[in-house]
């Protein structure tokens, strides 16, 4: 077993999480297929028949699995992207000639599809953000329940528990992560936690000894196979701990990433109120960005923020560990409100168009009922993202989350965020989240 992880490692890895991870911008604009053509109901239901599917996109020679619903609503069919237990419901769908496409919910991507005889898709997933065009081969069969179909019937091992992880990428570089992972039987749930967020809902299955998960949120196609002992005949002068994990993590159509983990109930990530901070002699944020809506800005200086607690969200509509956070904050807002506490979402976008931009965050705010004040920040890039906020000494992640004081100092700065389905560690996250919003309000 490597020696663990040093802190000092694990920043020099943290370009590359975010490289590879929940949130990063990695693609760019194509012609909209079918996207703003007007919605032909009984199109679409000819081709995206009510029941289960299972989709697959083929990226860097490999399968990456996700199950689906469709049913009808209204006269109209929508799409249920099915993630463990999270539940995506998409229903911006529409028909041009015998191209169908579905819009992936805030996400600025679709699948593009057609039918491909009785109960099979053809198509393409495509990303219309970015910096090149971004397109992964889709194909979808009806009726199949399994990610990961078995080839034989090899009992499972268990891969149940709580692991000590270190990923690598193609260059060498690594970071540490924690992973989690639940099993009934050759059924697996879990997911990866790491400095700059986590990896989400993964579900797959165990066969034999090899572990394969999987998740598709719109944004990201992950896929992570392990076998547990290496595959190929190892150099003896290497001392690997019993149930040592080697694994491949693939990331939508050219991230790539090997991963090794051992067993350890006890593992854990740096402390995320530590990562980051103010740089020397600054206490407080000094910026004015344009509103989403045109003509207006924002500023930790208006009225309307003094003598408050205000929360800073550093996010980007593209961004699905952004996503949790606010599915968190635009409900959390609405109750707390009053009690003299605000939120201003900074977005930072694929694009440096500020109407567009402007638009994707509106479409955010519209879909997921966010109460609170969203700004245009700038591009969608952590270097860029620091520089617009020149008193940080760093932003490591998206989602970063600051915290102001009555006085507009910053009191805390928490890199990345848990979502749900890291199940305990997101419940820790809303504790450490409320015990400093009512530690800031009684001062």
């Amino acid at each position: 077993m490597s020696s663990p992880i040093s802190f000092r490692a694990a920043a020099a890895g943290f370009s590359l999480a975010l490289a590879l991870g929940a949130c990063q911008s990695n693609s760019k604009p194509e012609a909209a297929e079918g996207g703003d053509a007007a919605t032909s109901a009984g199109g679409s239901a000819s081709v995206l028949s009510a029941g289960t599917w299972r989709g697959v996109l083929s990226a860097q020679g490999q399968e990456i699995p996700f199950l689906f619903d469709v049913a009808q609503d209204g006269g109209k069919p929508t799409v249920t992207l099915r993630n463990g237990e999270e539940r995506l419901k998409l229903d911006e769908i529409s028909t041009a000639g015998d191209s169908t496409t579905i819009r992936l919910g805030v996400f600025d991507a679709a699948l593009v599809v057609r039918a491909d005889g009785e109960g099979k898709l053809k198509g393409s997933w495509v990303k219309y953000d970015g910096k090149e065009p971004y397109r992964v081969p889709f194909a979808a069969s009806k009726g199949e329940q399994k990610l990961f179909p078995a080839a034989s019937n090899s009992k499972p091992l268990s891969f149940a528990g709580t692991w000590k992880v270190t990923f690598r990428g193609d260059d060498g570089e690594t970071y540490p992560a924690v992973g989690i992972f639940q099993q009934n039987g050759a059924d697996v749930t879990g997911t990866f936690l790491t400095t700059t967020g986590d990896y989400r809902y993964l579900a797959g299955q165990v066969e034999g000894a090899n572990l394969r998960v999987s998740t598709f949120d719109g944004s990201h196609g992950f896929l992570f196979t392990a076998h547990n002992g290496p595959k190929e005949p190892i150099d003896i002068t290497k001392d690997y701990a019993p149930n040592t994990l080697f694994g491949d993590f693939y990331s939508g159509k050219k991230g790539h990433e090997t991963w090794t983990a051992v067993p350890d109930p006890n593992a854990k990530l740096p402390d995320a109120n530590t990562l980051t901070g103010m740089k020397p002699g600054q206490k407080k944020l000094d910026f004015k960005f344009p509103n989403i809506y045109e003509g207006g800005s924002i500023s930790p200086t208006d009225p309307k923020y003094k003598g408050k607690v205000v929360v800073l969200q550093i996010l980007g509509s593209w961004c699905p560990n952004c996503m949790d956070e606010t599915n968190f904050l635009a409900p959390w807002y609405e109750k707390n409100k009053s009690r003299g506490v605000e939120i201003i979402g900074l977005g930072y976008e694929r694009t440096p168009d500020q109407t567009l931009a402007s638009k994707k965050l509106i479409k955010m705010k519209e879909r997921m009922n966010v109460g609170y004040d969203l700004a245009v920040a700038g591009i969608a890039d952590k270097d860029a993202a620091a520089k617009s906020l020149p008193q940080l000494q760093s932003v490591l992640a998206f989602p970063t989350t600051i915290f102001l004081d009555k006085k507009g100092e910053v009191r805390k700065i928490h890199t990345g965020f848990s979502g749900p389905g890291t199940g305990k560690y997101y419940q820790q996250e809303i504790d450490d989240f409320n015990k400093t919003v009512d530690m800031l309000l009684k001062e």
